[in-house]
């Protein structure tokens, strides 16, 4: 039986932080990182849930963060339970396959953002200036297309409710810093190519992503967050691929079409979503754990 979790209330931990999916709680010496079934298209939470997109979002990033890990450390320290501390035990039926302790790090500023493929705000640049974040693309594109090669494309990390800002290389390295854009640089690009090269094993191709990185109090810098996720990345189904349009999806296109569909002024309120939407969004997003990672990480 499907649930759905929109907000976390667990009243003997400490009040936690919320973000557009994510509760967190702040421990003392870690995170306990909860994924909400809530979902936010048009950088707009809507009012109703996914049901169980929450616990899929989390097994799909532990299934990458595991495959990652010759890439680069992340800030997993377990996502059992029974190993949480044990004042957060109690709450299990709650945070059971939708939660993980993780590392406290100093998050970067800046978002991660790999575009392998020509979409979203991508195509709408390139269709206005022939260029993506200041890079330069050939004449001809189509929309979808394969990138002649990968980008690395930073972006701002706005409030909730803000939209983030595309921002070119050397900004990203006046904000962290030349070596630091160099690395965050280098591994976005070397995880997303083995994460894209999987997937297209898999029958899905990953067109873009963004990741979150931080840095340990040793000056470490480790993966956060979620990683390859159909919230954090355009999943495209392989054998229904056609460039020259836009693609069908594995992640949350069915909201976005509904909402261009009504004329969503993309402003909060977000609007109630029909049960169709609802279900149709699910699936797909169970659809891409299931190609993804088999039975090892189902929920």
């Amino acid at each position: 039986m499907a649930s759905s979790v929109w907000q976390t209330e667990l009243p003997d931990l400490p009040e936690p932080k919320r973000g557009k999916v994510r509760d967190m709680y702040d421990l003392g010496d870690a995170y306990l990182m909860v994924a909400t079934d809530r979902l936010s298209a048009f950088d707009v939470i809507m009012p109703d849930p996914i049901p169980d997109k929450g616990k899929v979002l989390t097994q799909i990033s532990l299934f990458w963060f595991d495959v990652m890990k010759d890439i680069v450390d992340n800030h997993v320290l377990t996502a059992k339970v029974d190993e949480f501390p044990v004042k957060c035990r109690q709450y299990a039926d709650i945070l059971e396959g939708r939660s993980i302790l993780v590392k406290k790090v100093q998050p970067q500023a800046i978002e991660c953002v790999v575009r392998g493929y020509i979409s979203g705000s991508g195509w709408s640049s390139y269709k206005k200036s022939q260029s993506v974040c200041g890079i330069s693309l050939p004449e001809g594109l189509k929309e979808s297309e394969k990138l002649p090669k990968t980008l690395f494309t930073p972006s701002t990390k706005a409030e909730l409710g803000e939209h983030d800002e595309n921002i070119s290389f050397e900004k990203a390295a006046e904000i962290v810093g030349q070596e630091t854009a160099e690395k965050l640089r280098d591994l976005s690009l070397a995880i997303y190519t083995k994460g894209a090269d999987l997937a297209n094993e898999k029958g899905i191709i990953i067109a873009d992503t963004k990741f979150e990185f931080g840095t340990t109090d040793d000056g470490q810098i480790i993966l956060i967050d979620e990683v390859l996720t159909p919230d954090s990345s355009r999943f495209w189904p392989k054998d229904q691929y056609e460039p020259g349009r836009a693609q069908d999806s594995f992640d949350k296109q069915f909201v976005r079409d509904y909402l261009l569909e009504i004329k969503f002024n993309k402003q909060p309120p977000g609007p109630k979503l029909p049960q169709e939407v609802l279900d149709k969004t699910r699936d797909k997003y169970l659809q891409a754990l299931k190609l993804l990672a088999g039975d090892a990480y189902s929920i």
